[in-house]
């Protein structure tokens, strides 16, 4: 099995429990695997302890309750946990966390995007553009939006799976192409 299975596998596990619950048991979950992930982003060394082997599954569940006393975590999602350093799988949880993200993004009808630009834009331009990609996707949109001085010109956007790549830089990339061709 890989991990990205395996990830899958407990992410819709935890999800269906969160439904089973009703309310914003889901969303709640959600907000504590994230909040654990960004904890282990920021300190690789625990999940290093999470990925070897040599510690058993008590001393990483040792290491976890640890970690959990700082956050305020559901009963239900430290039991999760619980269970993943049972079963030696707490390497995965960033994977799970993600694919958790997923899942609850579909059921809320979110769509992730990321505009990328040459220059900043103003707060206002930013609120104009997500507004009108909201209308035309007709989901919500959470957008991030970076700059990247490189691009030349225009914009690099991707929404969900989706990539227009309308940047200066790729227009004359085209162009060079053609010229080579002799088009």
């Amino acid at each position: 099995m890989t991990g990205n299975i395996i990830a899958r596998r407990y992410a819709k596990a935890l999800f269906s429990l969160g439904l089973g619950q009703g309310g914003d048991a889901v969303s709640a979950y959600g907000k504590d695997l994230e909040e654990l992930a960004a904890v282990l982003e920021k300190a690789p060394e625990l999940m290093r302890v999470f990925a070897n082997p040599i510690f058993v599954a008590s001393e990483k569940k040792a290491v976890l309750d640890g970690v959990l006393a700082k956050l305020a975590v559901s009963p239900m999602v430290r039991n999760f946990l619980g269970l993943l350093a049972e079963k030696e799988r707490l390497a995965f949880l960033p994977e799970i966390a993600v694919y958790f993200r997923t899942l609850l993004d579909e059921a809320q009808g979110v769509v992730r995007g990321r505009l990328v630009t040459a220059l900043n834009l103003a707060e206002a331009r930013r609120d104009q553009i997500k507004s009108k990609l909201e209308a035309q996707t007709g989901k919500k949109l959470v957008l991030d939006f970076a700059v990247d001085p490189e691009i030349l010109g225009g914009v690099m956007l991707k929404v969900g799976d989706k990539v227009l790549d309308a940047s200066l830089r790729a227009q004359l990339q085209i162009l060079k192409e053609q010229i080579k061709r002799g088009d």
